[in-house]
């Protein structure tokens, strides 16, 4: 039975690394915001980035759900960084009586930092075309992310 499995974590955490070796294990069909609205908007959104980024959410919502009906298993990349908007998710799957499973990469201020630093120097040097992170997103990225309560996830993947 083909299923969604949802990955949630921070920016840079390494979330897509981690879809790419869920990909390698089992096919599936990679849905991501980031990748649509870079591809569209080449990373200009500016003050749309919302609205706009929750109209891909919706319409990718609907595509999980079709492929899903047609056989392919399906992976989110997509963060999930508010308790709200994993809600919203599990009840759009549950809903529709699809199955889904959660996926957490759980990574350390440490490692995140390193992670970061990395892409950093990756952006700068034209080998990642990745939206670089100074100290001011960095700090409005650390408020923003929700961590998920105990129970909320089925998968958790520690990076320490």
């Amino acid at each position: 039975m083909a299923k969604v499995t949802l990955v949630c974590g921070r920016l840079c955490c390494g979330k897509s690394w981690y879809c790419r070796q869920l990909m390698e294990k089992s096919p599936a069909l990679l849905l991501s915001v980031d990748e649509i609205t870079d591809r569209i908007f080449d990373k200009d959104l500016g003050d749309r980035h919302d609205a706009v980024t929750a109209r891909v959410r919706a319409y990718l919502f609907d595509k999980a759900a079709e492929a899903v009906a047609a056989g392919a298993d399906v992976i989110l990349d997509w963060g999930f960084w508010t308790r709200a908007w994993r809600l919203e998710a599990g009840s759009f799957f549950s809903d529709q009586g699809i199955a889904h499973e959660w996926h957490y990469i759980d990574v350390s201020d440490e490692v995140w930092r390193e992670s970061i630093a990395r892409r950093n120097r990756a952006v700068l040097a034209g080998e990642d075309s990745s939206y670089f992170v100074d100290e001011g997103l960095l700090e409005k990225l650390q408020g923003l992310f929700e961590p998920p309560e105990p129970g909320e996830m089925d998968v958790i993947i520690e990076r320490r």
